[in-house]
């Protein structure tokens, strides 16, 4: 029984030992865990206020950003339109100055190009035309001048027996002797005139006009031919009227604008 006392009051001072120990390692790590739940609340606490911070200057920016957006597009609509218009302006007054530049450079060439002109004309001496020199007439055919030229003087006509004017030259050849072209020029006209008889008219530079009369053909040419000095219009025959009584002969006429001239002041033999 006294071993037994004596073993309660060993149990019971080891079990009150005991219990201290587990009451303090119970407090130890409720204080544990206290500084460690502070220091984590601690720790939430500053994140969520530089969060909120954050999300403050944010908000700042944002609202000076959407302050300045709004600010900027209510300005927007007038300076658009004003800056639209001097777009406007500013490509028309580019389009002027182009069409300006343009206007510019066909009104110098124009100039240029007249510039040009007149010093090519100053440069260049002024061609003149010369003077078409009068045709240099020839014996029709080779002859003697039996009857001359009297346009103002009287001649005896032994076939009309009367005194009259004579206004060309008659000049003895044989019948069928072929009559060639006193000067270059162009067939006016073939007729068969009834003084005159089968006569060709020949036309040359400068207002001079022959006359063939008295032929008895005309058949190497034709009116409106082209025709060389020396060239055969026909030949000598006994047609004029006038004249019939006279030797066979040519009668040749020679006219300056329609005015009769004598021939012999013209004709190279």
């Amino acid at each position: 029984m006294r071993r037994e006392n004596r073993r309660r009051p060993m149990e019971d001072g080891l079990d009150g030992k005991k219990m201290l120990y587990i009451t303090g390692s119970v407090l130890a790590l409720a204080v544990i865990v206290f500084v460690i739940a502070f220091l984590i609340y601690g720790n939430k606490l500053n994140n969520s206020t530089q969060i909120a911070k954050k999300n403050n200057n944010n908000t700042i920016g944002n609202l000076v950003a959407s302050e300045e957006t709004s600010t900027s597009m209510g300005k927007s609509v007038n300076e658009m339109q004003e800056a639209e218009g001097n777009n406007q302006n500013t490509e028309k007054i580019a389009v002027n100055t182009s069409q300006e530049a343009q206007n510019t450079t066909t009104t110098n060439k124009v100039n240029n190009n007249k510039v040009n002109t007149n010093q090519e004309n100053t440069t260049k001496p002024n061609k003149t035309t010369e003077p078409v020199k009068d045709p240099e007439f020839k014996m029709p055919v080779s002859g003697e001048i039996v009857k001359e030229f009297a346009n103002n003087k009287l001649v005896y006509s032994s076939t009309l027996d009367v005194w009259a004017t004579h206004n060309g030259v008659d000049i003895k050849a044989d019948k069928t002797t072929v009559v060639k072209a006193s000067a270059d020029g162009t067939v006016a006209s073939i007729k068969n005139d009834p003084r005159y008889g089968l006569t060709v008219i020949v036309e040359h530079v400068n207002g001079y006009k022959t006359v063939y009369a008295n032929l008895l053909s005309t058949e190497f040419v034709v009116e409106g031919e082209t025709i060389k000095q020396g060239q055969s219009l026909g030949t000598v025959g006994n047609t004029a009227s006038f004249e019939i009584s006279d030797e066979p002969h040519l009668h040749f006429e020679l006219l300056k604008n329609n005015e009769q001239q004598d021939p012999e002041l013209y004709l190279k033999k």
